[in-house]
Order: C-alpha cells, then structure tokens, then sequence
C-alpha cells in the first residue's frame, strides 16, 4: 500500500535511517524503490556495477529486467544520487566489499527490518 500522507513518509524515513544499527542501508534501500518504483526483491539483486561507475560516481541511469515479469525497466538514478553516494561511503566505512548493492552479510547485521 502507498504511503500517501507526507508526515507518514517523513516518520518511515527518520525511523529507517535513525533507528537501527545499519539505518543508513534500509533508508537507501527504500529511497531507491521509492525513486525507481521496484519491488523489493528488484532492489536487492542490483549489483554496484549497476549503479556505480568504476570511478565511484553514479551512473546516469541503469537497465535491468523485472524479476516478476520480466520486463525491461530502465531506472533513473539522479533522484537517488546523494542517497547512493551517502550509501557508497557507509560500505566502504565498513569494510564491505560485495559485487551486490546491499549485500547480505552472515552474522545478520545489515538485515532489514
């Protein structure tokens, strides 16, 4: 169900990206299916090579094919760049170095909500 009421929208925002140990990749995650207008199960098989170029920048926009239907979606990035870029940082703060986007890590510390 779409979040129609923007105090709603601010409230998810400020409680994904402040108040868990790894906000800042569940508040991208849900920016970028925000933005794009992907299912989530879209968003988690992006790869960084789909966003980033090879000098970290953000590309303009990226093609994938809709897990559901199979359809080609092309995804417009420029909404979501600060976010992105913001993100980048974080993982390599963290040391995560994962072909994946948001990469799955196994003892559960970046798991979403």
């Amino acid at each position: 169900m779409p979040i129609k009421d923007s105090n709603v929208l601010h409230e998810v925002q400020d409680t994904l990206l402040n108040n868990f140990r790894f906000g800042r990749r569940n508040y991208t995650i849900f920016q970028v299916g925000k933005a794009t207008l992907l299912r989530v199960s879209d968003v988690m098989r992006l790869k960084q090579a789909d966003i980033f170029n090879p000098d970290g920048s953000i590309k303009q926009n990226t093609f994938i094919y809709d897990r559901k239907t199979g359809k080609p979606n092309t995804l417009y990035l420029k909404p979501v760049q600060t976010e992105l870029l913001l993100y980048r940082q974080c993982l390599l703060d963290h040391q995560l170095d994962s072909e994946w986007l948001f990469p799955f890590v196994s003892n559960h510390a970046w798991n979403i909500i």
